[in-house]
């Protein structure tokens, strides 16, 4: 597996992804990119949202006319007829959007929001580690495969990159960023706007600023490191994110997801040249007191649908344009709830994929009837689409990468129609 790096500083407020060898070159072309503004403005851009744990897209999206669903959860079931944001938002008589994603309704109504239900892996694991690994590398029946898709995605653009092409907004290097691509996680973007008197960036109590804390370290990681590192995060830091202000009126919730999907934003508007980034949802693995309207996954679906309809919001116009934004997660839930009101570990789930080019308004896949003879393993939605399906008509369509045997090893199978 190729190796990679961090550097951290102060308790891992920032990690920047680098491989062997590639510290002072990758980086330092930060500064560069700030000096041509205007250069990355015809690059498409993808953003990837990974939601953690497994959501139950039978409740996100529902099949609310299938009396065997009905059955099988007898106490979280929800129709389209009731009280007021209590009930489903119905999208075409026979799937309902659950309440709490009120936000993507008018994004389905506008033909902007494509939903595939039914998606997932053809590896059967319910281990959320591996389903996470095999999802996030694509290799659905090979470990340890060496990078992730989208570090192969961005080796594929096919054009000079910026040193913010790939950038995770999380506080660790996601899968889907290892490989041999250079790439950007930081855990915040706003710590890098902290300045002391001398206008110099500052980390700590003790070092005034990156390069006294490069004169200071101890470590020889760091010490390694070119003091060019220091120069491009000096520069990132004149982007003033700490006084950002979304437009369109959108209003981002103040949230791990919203916060990274603002900073997001931020540098797509800042036009550094972000073409990946990627961002992580949670509190989707609900095995007990999952609730309907309210409980933990109504909380974990409003977070999402209002981070994403902001992001979409504060984009607006001519970035619109530019812009995919993909959920994905590792598996679905039980089509059976369980004795304590929730849903274990299934097989498929739903996508939600937002953009202005988009076969728009339309739940994709294929859903049989919830009778037991149609479950896989007589308990679980079946995966009727592959997740790389998805993954890769959003390569080629959007992102125009055409070696799909280079991204997506050992598939050769169809593609989905999300994009007109």
């Amino acid at each position: 597996m190729s190796s990679r790096r961090a550097f951290i500083k102060s308790g891992a407020i920032a990690m920047f992804g680098i491989g062997l060898g590639g510290v002072p070159a990758f980086v330092s072309r930060a500064a560069a990119s700030f000096k041509n503004f205007g250069q990355y403005k015809k690059n498409k851009i993808l953003i990837c949202i990974f939601q953690r744990g497994a959501m139950d897209g039978l409740m996100a999206v529902s099949p609310f006319t299938d009396a065997y669903l009905k059955a099988a959860r007898p106490s979280i079931f929800m129709q389209t007829k009731g009280e007021k944001n209590e009930s489903l938002i119905n999208l075409d008589e026979r799937f309902g959007l659950h309440p709490s994603m009120a936000a993507f309704g008018q994004l389905f109504k506008e033909q902007q929001l494509a939903i595939i239900h039914g998606i997932g892996s053809p590896n059967n694991s319910r281990s959320h580690f591996d389903a996470q690994d095999y999802m996030e590398t694509a290799t659905p029946f090979h470990k340890g495969t060496p990078s992730g898709w989208l570090n192969r995605a961005s080796g594929l653009l096919g054009h000079d990159a910026s040193a913010f092409r790939a950038v995770s907004l999380t506080s660790s290097m996601p899968r889907s960023f290892y490989g041999d691509q250079p790439t950007l996680t930081i855990n915040n973007l706003t710590d890098f706007a902290i300045r002391n008197k001398s206008g110099r960036p500052t980390i700590n109590t003790t070092a005034q600023s990156f390069e006294e804390l490069y004169d200071q370290a101890a470590n020889q990681l760091l010490k390694s490191t070119s003091k060019e590192t220091f120069d491009a995060v000096d520069m990132l830091s004149k982007v003033d994110v700490k006084n950002y202000k979304p437009t369109n009126g959108a209003v981002y919730p103040n949230t791990n997801l919203g916060n990274a999907l603002k900073q997001l934003t931020q540098l797509i508007k800042a036009d550094v040249g972000l073409e990946i980034g990627f961002a992580e949802s949670t509190g989707w693995d609900t095995h007990y007191n999952q609730g309907t309207a309210k409980g933990s996954f109504a909380k974990s679906a409003n977070d999402l649908a209002e981070s994403i309809s902001a992001m979409w919001k504060d984009l607006g116009g001519d970035l619109q344009d530019r812009v995919v934004i993909m959920t994905m997660t590792e598996f679905g839930r039980t089509v059976k709830q369980n004795g304590t009101g929730g849903t274990d570990h299934g097989r498929a789930s739903c996508s939600f994929v937002i953009g202005n080019h988009l076969n728009g308004g339309k739940v994709h896949g294929n859903i049989q009837p919830l009778a037991v003879e149609n479950l896989d393993e007589g308990r679980d939605l079946m995966v009727t689409t592959d997740f790389r399906a998805l993954f890769s008509e959003v390569a080629s369509k959007h992102m125009l990468i055409n070696n799909q045997h280079i991204l997506f090893p050992d598939y050769d199978g169809v593609v989905t129609s999300v994009f007109r």
